[in-house]
Order: C-alpha cells, then sequence, then structure tokens
C-alpha cells in the first residue's frame, strides 16, 4: 500500500474467516438477516403509512426508525454477501469513504432518534389526555429532521478527520466493514487532534443521547409510579418497554465496542458483536416493535383479512 492517503486505491477485506464452505455458509445465513431485515422493516412503514390508527406520533418514529434500519443495513450487508462469495475482497477507496461515511451518519441518527422516541413515550405516559397536542405532527418531523441532521453533520466532521490520515501500513482491514479501529491501525502518526475529534463526537453522539434517555426514563418511572392502578401501572410500562429493548441492545452493543480500553480488544469476539449492531439488530427492530405492539399486530390481521377475502 502507498505511503499517503492520497494515493490509496482499494482495501482488503478478510472478512470472518477464509474457509469457503464456511464463507458459503455465512453468505446463505446474511442473506436470510438481510431478507428478513427488508421484509421487515418495510411492512411496518406499510402498515404504519396505510393504517389510519397508527397516524400518531408513537407509530410516526417507529416508522422512521424502521426506515432508518432499512437503510442502515443496506450499507454493509449486500457487501458482505459478496465479500462471502466472491475472490475479488476488495472496496475502492472512494467506496470505502461512502460506506463510512452513510453508516456513521445512519449510527449517529439512530441515536438521536431513539433519545427522541423516549421523550415521546415520556409525553404519552405522563400528559396522555394532552399527548395529540403536546407531540403536534409538526415536533414530531423536527425532531427527526434534527435526528439526521446532527446524526450525518458528524459523520461529515468524522469522516473527513478520517480519511486525511496517512495510511502508511498495509491495507488489509481484518474485518468485514470500515469501522474507525480497523482504519486508524492502517494509519501513521494519528495526532493528539484526532483522538480529541473522536472523544468529542463520543461524547455528542452517544454519551449525550444516553443521558437524555436515562433522564427520560427517570421521569417515565416517577410518572409510572403514580399511577394509583396496578394496571395502569402495567399498561404505561408496555408501551415503552418495546423502546426499553432496543435502546438496551443497540446503545449496549455500542458502549461494550468503543467504550472498552484497547487492552480488552478481542478480534474475534468484536467482530460478533459488531455484526449485531450492524446487521442483526437491524432485522430485530421490527420484531420487537410488532410482536409487542397489540395496534401493530391488529393492523397485522386486517390486512391478512383483506387479501384473503
Amino acid at each position: 500500500m502507498e505511503k499517503n492517503n492520497h494515493t490509496v486505491t482499494v482495501f482488503i477485506l478478510l472478512g470472518f474467516t477464509q474457509d469457503p464452505m464456511i464463507q458459503l455458509i455465512l453468505f446463505v445465513l446474511f442473506l436470510m438477516v438481510y431478507s428478513m431485515t427488508v421484509v421487515g422493516n418495510i411492512t411496518l412503514i406499510v402498515l404504519i403509512y396505510t393504517d389510519s390508527q397508527l397516524h400518531t406520533s408513537m407509530y410516526f418514529f417507529i416508522g422512521n426508525l424502521s426506515f432508518l434500519d432499512l437503510w442502515y443495513s443496506s450499507v454493509y450487508t449486500p457487501k458482505i454477501m459478496v465479500t462471502c462469495v466472491s475472490e475479488d475482497k476488495s472496496i475502492s477507496f472512494a467506496g470505502c469513504v461512502s460506506q463510512f461515511f452513510f453508516s456513521a451518519g445512519l449510527a449517529y441518527s439512530e441515536c438521536y432518534l431513539l433519545a427522541a422516541m423516549t421523550y415521546d413515550h415520556y409525553i404519552v405516559i405522563s400528559n396522555p389526555l394532552f399527548y395529540a397536542q403536546a407531540m403536534s405532527r409538526w415536533l414530531c418531523i423536527c425532531l427527526v429532521g434534527i435526528s439526521y441532521i446532527c446524526g450525518f453533520v458528524n459523520a461529515i466532521i468524522l469522516t473527513s478527520n478520517t480519511f486525511t490520515l496517512n495510511f502508511c501500513g498495509d491495507n488489509i482491514i481484518d474485518d468485514f466493514f470500515r469501522d474507525v479501529s480497523p482504519l486508524v491501525k492502517l494509519a501513521c502518526n494519528v495526532k493528539d487532534s484526532y483522538q480529541e475529534v473522536l472523544y468529542f463526537l463520543l461524547a455528542s453522539n452517544v454519551i449525550t443521547p444516553t443521558l437524555l434517555i436515562l433522564a427520560s426514563y427517570l421521569f417515565i418511572i416517577a410518572a409510572i409510579l403514580r399511577i394509583r392502578s396496578a394496571q395502569g401501572q402495567l399498561k404505561a410500562f408496555s408501551t415503552c418497554s418495546s423502546h426499553l429493548i432496543s435502546v438496551t441492545l443497540y446503545y449496549g452493543s455500542i458502549f461494550y465496542i468503543y467504550s472498552r480500553p484497547s487492552s480488552s480488544y478481542a478480534l474475534e469476539r468484536d467482530k460478533i458483536i459488531s455484526t449485531f449492531y450492524t446487521v442483526v439488530f437491524l432485522m430485530l427492530n421490527p420484531m420487537i416493535y410488532s410482536m409487542r405492539n397489540k395496534d401493530v399486530k391488529e393492523a397485522l390481521k386486517n390486512v391478512y383479512k383483506m387479501t384473503t377475502s
């Protein structure tokens, strides 16, 4: 590989294994996961768009989360499948930059969107009578728009700083996608200013939304405890249970990967965790928000009746 990043033309992705049989098995698994991700998220988006009972701010956020997950899954998974079955495991420099930018922008946007959804859950539990007025369509659109703007502005900062590094090692990435850590390992003379950028991005895109989510859930718990009946408390908790599961899975995997000391890194283990939040999690989200949601299940039944009648 050349000594500076302006002459780099390709990166080589090693993926999970070099065994052809295991690669074929992985291809089938990724194909199944990607197919379920696409079908699940598209189904949820169509249901929310067509069923008038789902035209509330809560489902507006869920629909946008499904759209984001559908987009996010298409950034990585098709290339991973190609890498599994093709002898050519290279990706161009421009392709690497593009994939890195969109993956960072969508991941950061999801962090903010999950925080916005927490606020929505707080309003519906604490002020159910004024929920429709408090969470107006305009406010929902603004919150979703801000989530995307913040996510992609920070992605521009990360991408521009990362790909102005001087790469002086091998051009081989021992992973299945282009994350910060594998790329930094290929760079030389990483300045302290770049580390400061990473700390800033971690604080603004992960820690800040996490603190907002935790604060919102403290208010949610307080609101639930003020409900006198046990049945009312259970109903209120079930309203935000799906979101709580989604937040725990997504943020848990991110913090596990990026908040540990470098001495505790284990390459194969970290590949599996990275696969979870970049591939598997995106398949689980529509299941979490449909299987645990009475309104969505009712909408599915109505669609089934219409198609079979």
